[in-house]
């Protein structure tokens, strides 16, 4: 019987530095129990070709229409429960269906000169929210407002109604505190009046083109699904706000990487793939739970536990990738999980790929002499590696 160690969420080592304690509980079993005050132990698959397989077993299902919060009005939860990625089976095969090709490496591309434009628009800003000593957070004003803005232009969002998202965007990022729930109820009402705008009024955005979407059998999504939609994009505009924030750290630590990538700037796909792999936002994927008893890497799973993969782990696997603790923005492009992998592998991937090499491109491009201009801080969440603040200075001297 394997030894299967355990990991307790809580400690400070861990919160600190996941990459190394998931590392060592990876070098002894595939699996891991998570322990958690409040929690009963979950477990956490460590290695990357038994989270792929977990990630693809029908056997495991995520948990669909569970959504509590005491801060969330309860007329908006129906838009928050069933997203796509909690639903399973044919449920969310069809929601699928009917939205991905919205979101094809294609989409993502032709959508690239509308998100420079917003790219270049926030650039412009930052030296106006410099301090005293010249610095500017980055992640307050480049990378948190970012993705919102992106979203607001996906899905049609009217110029006017903009800056009340971008504070509906920090307070969903916050994810805790009165702010969240006073979001919740103006989000949902955004999303209403724009699939009733692109139903309509059609216009050249992501609702206008869902809402025209009809199968041969008639089927197409309902209103409560596009608004759910919106309310998904919203989450998971997250990701690039925090591997944006993330990828800034990691390259100004890797000068040599840095210095490669000013200087091809066509290395910059192959940089997000890296950067996803080595310090991408989601730590512990959506859980499963097993549906029967399952095996994995020779460790029975009892029915009905929650299963996560640990994506740090998996992502610096030697048993896949080679000299995985070496940051390299050369590397080929590898089968990283920090997009999740099979039926949940996220539909907004080719969306945040381009976003994040457009953002870290121009970023690049315009500040050449970019700074850190203090600690950046990590926030102590075992779900997510993320940042508190960036201080940066521009150009020397702050």
């Amino acid at each position: 019987m394997t030894d299967v160690p355990e990991i307790d969420l809580t400690d400070v080592a861990v919160l600190r530095d996941p990459f190394t304690a998931y590392a060592l509980a990876r070098e002894r079993s595939p699996v891991a129990r998570l322990v958690a005050p409040g929690f009963g132990p979950f477990w956490a698959v460590l290695r990357h070709e038994h989270a792929r397989a977990m990630l693809s077993d029908p056997r495991l299902e995520t948990n669909a229409g569970s959504y509590q919060r005491p801060d969330v009005p309860a007329e908006c939860v129906p838009y928050m429960d069933n997203t796509m990625s909690e639903l399973n089976g044919s449920d969310h095969a069809r929601l699928r269906r009917l939205v991905a090709p919205a979101f094809t490496p294609r989409k993502a591309a032709a959508f690239g000169p509308r998100m420079e434009r917003i790219v270049e628009g926030l650039l412009d800003d930052l030296p106006g929210h410099a301090g005293a000593d010249g610095s500017v957070d980055l992640l307050a004003h480049f990378a948190r407002p970012l993705p919102i803005e992106v979203i607001c232009e996906l899905v049609g969002i009217p110029a006017a109604d903009r800056p009340r998202w971008r504070e509906y965007g920090a307070a969903v990022a916050a994810g805790m505190g009165s702010e969240f729930g006073k979001a919740i109820p103006g989000i949902m009402e955004g999303a209403k009046a724009a699939v009733a705008r692109g139903k309509s009024e059609p216009g050249d955005d992501l609702i206008s083109d869902l809402a025209r979407i009809q199968e041969e059998d008639g089927d197409r999504l309902s209103d409560v699904e596009l608004v759910t939609l919106v309310w998904q994009l919203v989450l998971a505009g997250q990701t690039p706000t925090n591997l944006i924030a993330n990828a800034v750290v990691t390259l100004l630590a890797h000068p040599e990487q840095l210095a490669a990538l000013r200087a091809d700037p066509g290395l910059i796909p192959r940089a997000v793939e890296e950067l996803m792999r080595w310090c991408g936002p989601q730590l512990l994927t959506i859980p499963r739970f097993t549906r029967e008893d399952v095996e994995i890497g020779g460790v029975l799973v009892p029915k009905g536990v929650p299963v996560v993969a640990a994506i740090p782990a998996a992502n610096r696997d030697p048993r896949v990738f080679q000299e995985p603790d070496r940051f390299d923005v050369r590397r080929e492009p590898s089968a990283h999980l920090g997009f999740a992998h099979g039926p949940h592998f996220c539909v907004g991937a080719s969306l945040a790929r381009v976003q994040s090499g457009i953002a870290l491109g121009a970023l690049l491009r315009r500040f050449p002499d970019l700074a850190l201009a203090g600690e950046a801080p990590y926030m102590p969440d075992p779900g997510t590696w993320r940042l508190t603040s960036l201080p940066v200075f521009l150009r020397p001297g702050g």
